[in-house]
């Protein structure tokens, strides 16, 4: 999914399975490339680590050890960058069909695209 700096849906991928991982994901679908080609940097989840220099996530605690303060704030701002992105988010996890559906990636990739197109409207 791809929302808009104020939290507002873009784009959302064709559905995957629940178990693809979201690096995966977005390297499936090519966002990465796509958003460094047109120079929009990505602000993103520790899920995304390692997606190359132009994602830029939060610091990861290192093992037996604390984040300074100084990682402490970096993340704390890092987090409320992203704070719209959530509410997008949220916003899509309101719609029912996707907390109860059970149906193939292939049916939930037209109901996405539906309800991304309602999203707009609103």
């Amino acid at each position: 999914m791809v929302t808009d700096p104020g939290g507002r849906l873009l784009w959302l991928s064709p559905a995957l399975p629940g178990r693809t991982h979201d690096l995966t994901a977005a390297r499936a679908d090519r966002i990465i490339r796509i958003c460094e080609r047109q120079d929009v940097p990505l602000l993103a989840d520790l899920a995304y680590q390692g997606g190359g220099p132009w994602v830029t996530t939060g610091i990861r605690r290192r093992p037996l050890q604390d984040l300074t303060p100084t990682e402490k704030t970096l993340n704390r701002a890092l987090a409320e960058a992203r704070a719209p992105v959530e509410r997008g988010v949220a916003r899509l996890k309101s719609w029912r069909i996707f907390r109860r559906s059970r149906c193939s990636p292939n049916r939930m990739t037209s109901i996405a695209k539906a309800i991304l197109t309602l999203e707009r409207q609103r």
